[in-house]
């Protein structure tokens, strides 16, 4: 049993009763479980809180011929995923109050998993005018972001920070200068070898530096969605040194993959902020032991065939990442650069943390929302066995360890692995 808010690895059993762990230690066994309890033989295998992916597209409203809550939250289950919180990217934006009722409903109707719904930070997720936050915040929304659309105006960001800042709201900004970041993957000679067109590591770290500045204006929480270079990472420390109230994620992809897997002009893995060097790549890995980085989210954002199966300069950025994420970071603690519980809590713990919510953790009291994984077991991605509507999967056939064989949400099996 590994806690990743506590780092601790202990062996013994667990109880969940009425959707919450009742008890656990070494001296739980199935031998003094209560009777009636169903009891489940991990047989060693790792128990862990269900991780918490921080960014997912879910579809709905107006997308779902691209993914449904109801596959949005089977992927997430099968990757051991038991919290989702959804972007306000859909169609229409999730800017009203109305909108956030409808996913908060359409996940208890449909839902799997817990779906948390971030609402929009601007009107439309158009960068030109506040939204409602508190009555976003009233309704259930759990943060704002605008998804991969940066607030290019810096009185409207001052002002948003400031108004979330009254109500103790937290600032999802995805920070990239959309008319410096104007190219399809990383600036650089391998760009020039494949004649694309590059975003410079400046477009991330204009934007984030920019933003740094008005949270220590303001005083508001802010959450760098998405940081994949050094230059990021410097000016996160400095700001975090100082007291700021910032955190930071990063995506499974950018963790796991560099510029070099885009191979022959690979559409699946042309992502927004693009893939970047090698050595950026291990300096995330680095920065994520030391936890300067917060959080690993999948990203997760289905394109359909016709979307993807395009010249590169022409496909639409984005990968599928909720069922993978999990046996993806793995790898990095196979290759030792990370501890175990050092990646269950950037996965679970710490999302739940910067969130306010109770997940996360495994002791008495806490929500039963746990998953079983055997982190040495080998499989083969098969995309055609993935649970999203979308295929677009950037390891297509890679050969990875550890998927979950069990995921619980409120002490109810929602998905088990056929044996």
């Amino acid at each position: 049993m590994i806690d990743p808010a506590a780092g601790s690895e202990t062996r013994g059993g667990l109880l969940a009763v009425d959707g919450r762990i009742a008890d656990l230690g070494p001296t739980l066994t199935a031998q003094n479980a209560p009777d009636g309890a169903r009891v489940i033989d991990c047989a060693g295998d790792v128990l862990a809180p269900g991780l918490i992916d921080m960014q997912a597209f879910v579809g709905e409203p107006g997308a779902e011929h691209r993914e449904t809550i109801a596959s949005a939250t089977l992927s997430a289950a099968a990757g051991g995923v038991t919290t989702l919180v959804a972007t306000s990217a859909t169609f229409p934006a999730v800017d009203d109050p109305a909108v956030v009722d409808f996913v908060l409903r359409r996940a208890r109707d449909t839902g799997r998993v817990r779906v948390l719904p971030m609402a929009a930070l601007t009107k439309g997720r158009e960068g030109k005018e506040i939204a409602e936050l508190g009555l976003l915040q009233q309704a259930g929304a759990v943060a704002f972001f605008d998804g991969a659309r940066s607030v290019k105006n810096a009185l409207v960001m001052r002002r948003a920070m400031s108004y979330a800042r009254d109500f103790g709201a937290l600032v999802v900004h995805f920070p990239q200068d959309p008319d410096l970041a104007g190219g399809v993957m990383n600036e650089g000679d391998f760009a020039l070898r494949l004649g694309l067109a590059g975003v410079p590591r400046e477009a991330e770290a204009l934007m984030l530096d920019r933003d740094l500045r008005l949270v220590a204006l303001t005083g508001a929480r802010y959450h760098a969605a998405i940081v994949t270079t050094t230059l990021s990472l410097d000016a996160l420390r400095a700001a975090k040194a100082a007291g700021l109230p910032v955190t930071c994620g990063v995506t499974i992809n950018h963790l796991t993959l560099n510029e070099n897997d885009i191979g022959d002009y690979r559409t699946f893995l042309k992502l927004r902020p693009p893939l970047r060097l090698e050595d950026e790549r291990k300096a995330l890995v680095a920065a994520l032991a030391e936890g300067l980085i917060d959080v690993v989210v999948s990203d997760h954002d289905p394109q359909d065939v016709e979307m993807k199966r395009l010249p590169f300069a022409e496909a639409e950025f984005g990968a599928i990442g909720t069922q993978t994420m999990l046996a993806a970071g793995l790898r990095l603690v196979h290759s030792g650069d990370i501890s175990l519980p050092k990646l269950l809590a950037a996965m679970s713990s710490r999302p739940a943390e910067i969130l306010g919510l109770e997940q996360g953790h495994l002791q008495k009291g806490a929500p039963a929302d746990l998953i079983r994984f055997d982190p040495d077991e080998p499989f083969v991605v098969d995309p055609e066995k993935l649970h999203s509507r979308c295929r677009n999967t950037p390891f297509d056939g890679a050969l990875l360890q550890g998927a979950p064989k069990t995921t619980v949400v409120a002490g109810e099996i929602v998905y088990e692995r056929a044996s």
